[in-house]
């Protein structure tokens, strides 16, 4: 019997993971979009906030620290959410760099807990928004930060709480 092995990058019942996440909103851009970032006893990490369109603004974001995480044996992540609704996007980095390419894959959340498998296979690398189609496609032992975001012309208040996140293999 094959069982699903798996390892935890992100226990978000602990104030000292979600201490290592920062929001990034389209204010660095001139949009008027606000996030926050704060631990909830019980719960986990709480993103939430308010994504407006004003301004050519449209996004929210959250990312964590920088730091190597190898997952080349790895297939999927995992996380553990309870959301409003709406659709997020769960981008990893692959460089230190603040602005460079972001392997994204969206997620559909219910307003019940609910655990989303995404294989690395269907992360899909963008700029800005913008699919790179010349891009390689992502490199999970060369993962640098994980982020969240609410963008897609969403806009109006949002709450995403996460419990945990994982790598995971069949």
């Amino acid at each position: 019997m094959d069982k699903t092995k798996e390892t935890l990058i992100f226990d978000l019942s602990s104030n000292a993971d979600v201490d290592n996440w920062r929001s990034i909103d389209d204010r660095i851009m001139g949009g008027m979009s606000e996030s926050r970032v704060r631990f909830i006893e019980g719960v986990g990490m709480r993103f939430s906030g308010v994504v407006s369109l004003a301004n050519n603004g449209g996004f929210a974001s959250i990312r964590s620290a920088s730091k190597p995480y190898d997952l080349s044996v790895f297939s999927e992540i995992k996380l553990r959410v309870c959301g409003d609704g709406n659709t997020y996007k769960l981008s990893l980095r692959t460089d230190r760099f603040f602005d460079g390419i972001s392997y994204q894959m969206a997620f559909l959340t219910t307003n019940q807990w609910q655990d989303i498998t995404l294989p690395f296979s269907k992360f899909i690398p963008t700029h800005h928004g913008t699919t790179l189609s010349s891009a390689a496609p992502l490199n999970p032992a060369k993962v640098q930060s994980f982020g969240l975001f609410i963008a897609d012309q969403q806009a109006g208040s949002f709450q995403l709480d996460v419990a945990w996140i994982k790598a995971a293999f069949e």
